[in-house]
């Protein structure tokens, strides 16, 4: 009998798709390089949602914002029985599999977002589970470790750094950043990896094949870097970008994140910069002791790995930090496959791919099938879709949701449709849609909006038509419901009044 791949999936927080060295010669980053020098790195990947809840539900159930509910951060699924669908760690466990869970799954939102609303979490899934935050009462994994219990001092000490940057991270002196003092070891990132150690070492259960979803939170802002890793660059490797001449308003226009930029002086942008890269490049390191002890227990050759960002980070492109956008830096993520089932080593794979493309690739990594209702395809498939979808629904933290923003891109054009206001607004407000047109080729910050431009018509139309046929395709797969219609037979063979309600689904 063949022996089952293992699964271990790599996740980082907050990645730029160009932050690797495979990419960006200035970038640190030996782990995912080597990693990608024997598998394949998608060069094209986007996440479906940018923005840290709904990327990840996203992600985790293979299913679009707009198909499960969760648009925004201030969104969740508290009981389990409300999930649409299984998600990824529920259905290797189903299988068969040993299920680990280290590090951000944002299943549950802290009380600072969802106040008065206590969770009894599950671990959906996830046989050992390892949390890098305090437990609390809407964010309380039942028998899950959590570092505030394991080592509270060292949470203390990070939390306390962190909290100089604010909610998120998302400010200035997030952004500006600093050189920790603590170790390397004792950041969340550290325990995180020491706890995907300890169960490659001493509880993985050798009978059964593994899953280990090890989910680190950097490099997302504040930039607090570890000592040491700021060491591996200069910052003459990383030039000013001056905010740009103000640009015409688009889906996201007067976002708050527009203001930090400018107010950062040219030194502290291009040390921005280089924390950012620091962080990629610990993360990276965590990255590689894993892979190491892989090899040390004799699973490396056995183990499908897939790494992935859940977004990006605009970090000064266009003027603006952070996500909440549907421009390059905040959609685009870094993606990359090696291990059994993976056929081609060092190869750069251009195909316009998803986050949604997560779960169908493990599915089938692991030797199971892939739901038909699933909008994404197996990255080991030869399936090639015209173009990558992703869609806006708020800026970020909002106690409402606004009206959709809808992003069809291909390596050449991205084109973006919005609607104003909040949803139920007039609904629907049709006619006060709007809508961006870049050409990647020529204009990859995105800055001339061709939306309006005769000359560009036709590309507007094809990429308008593409992006409704892609959101109804996706809507023709899932929520799929057979038709039940009660119908009056009659008929010599046949007794009247027949109910078809229970008819078998086809």
């Amino acid at each position: 009998m063949t022996k089952r791949a293992n699964i271990l999936f790599l996740m980082t927080d907050q990645q730029r798709h160009d932050a690797l060295g495979c990419v960006n010669r200035v970038m640190r980053t030996p782990t995912l390089d080597a990693l990608a020098a024997r598998g394949v790195r998608f060069s094209q990947a986007v996440c479906n949602v940018p923005m840290c809840v709904p990327s990840r539900y996203s992600m985790m159930t293979g299913l679009y914002g707009f198909q499960l509910g969760v648009k925004h951060n201030t969104q969740m699924i508290v009981r389990d029985a409300d999930l649409p669908v299984p998600v990824l760690a529920q259905r290797l466990a189903d299988a068969g599999y040993q299920t680990a869970g280290v590090g951000k799954t944002h299943w549950y939102i802290g009380s600072r977002i969802m106040p008065g609303v206590p969770v009894a979490g599950s671990r959906r899934g996830f046989e050992v589970r390892a949390i890098q935050y305090v437990r609390e009462p809407n964010n309380n994994e039942v028998g899950s470790l959590y570092m505030g219990e394991d080592e509270p001092d060292s949470l203390a000490r990070v939390a306390a750094q962190a909290q100089k940057a604010g909610p998120g991270g998302e400010s200035v002196i997030g952004y500006i950043g600093e050189t920790s003092d603590i170790p390397p070891e004792r950041h969340r990132e550290g325990w995180l990896t020491r706890q995907a150690l300890r169960f490659l070492d001493r509880e993985r259960d050798p009978g059964r094949p593994f899953f280990l979803y090890l989910s680190l939170d950097d490099p997302h802002v504040g930039l607090h870097v570890p000592p040491g890793f700021e060491d591996l660059y200069d910052l003459g490797d990383f030039p000013d970008s001056p905010p740009p001449d103000p640009i015409p308003g688009g889906h996201v226009h007067g976002h708050r994140l527009e203001q930090i930029w400018p107010q950062m002086t040219p030194e502290q942008r291009r040390r921005s910069r280089l924390r950012y890269a620091a962080l990629c490049s610990y993360v990276d390191d965590c990255f590689g002791q894993v892979i190491e002890k892989l090899r040390e227990v004799g699973e490396l050759d056995n183990t499908f790995i897939l790494f992935a960002s859940d977004h990006g980070d605009m970090l000064g492109d266009r003027g603006r930090v952070s996500k909440y956008c549907l421009y390059e830096g905040s959609v685009r993520v870094p993606l990359i496959m090696a291990g059994p089932g993976v056929n081609r080593a060092g190869v750069v794979d251009d195909r316009p791919v998803e986050l949604v493309d997560v779960v169908p690739t493990v599915l089938q990594a692991a030797g199971q099938d892939v739901p038909e209702a699933l909008p994404g395809f197996s990255l080991l498939s030869d399936i090639r879709r015209e173009g990558s979808c992703a869609e806006m629904h708020g800026r970020g933290y909002e106690e409402y949701q606004r009206a959709p923003a809808v992003m069809f891109r291909t390596a050449e054009w991205k084109l973006i449709l919005y609607l104003p206001g909040r949803l139920g607004d007039s609904w629907p407000p049709v006619g006060q849609g709007s809508g961006e047109l870049y050409s990647l080729t020529d204009d990859p910050l995105e800055l001339h909006n061709r939306y309006g431009d005769p000359a560009h018509a036709a590309v507007r139309e094809r990429m308008t038509a593409q992006a409704l046929l892609h959101v109804m395709g996706a809507l023709g797969r899932y929520p799929y419901a057979p038709a039940r219609t009660r119908v009056r037979v009659t008929g010599p063979e046949t007794k009247p009044d027949r109910s078809l309600w229970d008819a078998p689904d086809t």
